[in-house]
């Protein structure tokens, strides 16, 4: 088993998972969820920047989160931020804390990727019952369609 801890920072909401996994199976034993609303990207589309309110509101929950990746000791973290880190003249300096707060280098994926990891997600435990699947992903500063098969 090897304990892997995800971020998941949208525009309107951070997520947490820290799971183990079967590296012969792809069998996922969840063991944290969390999720807050951090509203990262209000106000993004309007003035081109992440505000300071956003940002502590963000970084208080990174902290907390902080906390349980330090209790659970994963072996593999990875942040990944969208939409708004994407938009966000600042986002470096968003970056930074992030950085600070819970000692990985974050990522800002491209809609592309953000699609590919939302469809993994969603079809994750269809198998291959069904195909093709359609998954709608509404988030706070973007809208994924994407048509695939499991």
């Amino acid at each position: 088993m090897t304990r892997v801890a995800a971020f998941d920072c949208g525009t309107n909401s951070l997520r947490l998972l820290i799971a183990d996994v079967d590296a012969g199976t792809g069998e996922m034993t969840e063991l944290v969820r969390e999720m807050r609303i951090v509203r990262l990207g209000e106000g993004v589309d309007r003035t081109g920047r992440i505000s300071e309110a956003s940002m502590a509101r963000t970084f208080a929950a990174l902290d907390e989160y902080a906390d349980l990746v330090a209790e659970h000791r994963p072996t593999a973290v990875r942040f990944c931020a969208t939409s708004a880190a994407r938009d966000a003249a600042n986002a470096a300096e968003f970056m930074v804390g992030v950085e600070e707060r819970v000692g990985v280098v974050p990522e800002v994926i491209d809609g592309d990727a953000e699609a590919r990891a939302s469809f993994a997600g969603a079809t994750r435990v269809l198998g291959d019952a069904v195909d093709p699947v359609l998954v709608l992903d509404i988030g706070g500063g973007s809208t994924e369609l994407i048509l695939g098969s499991t």
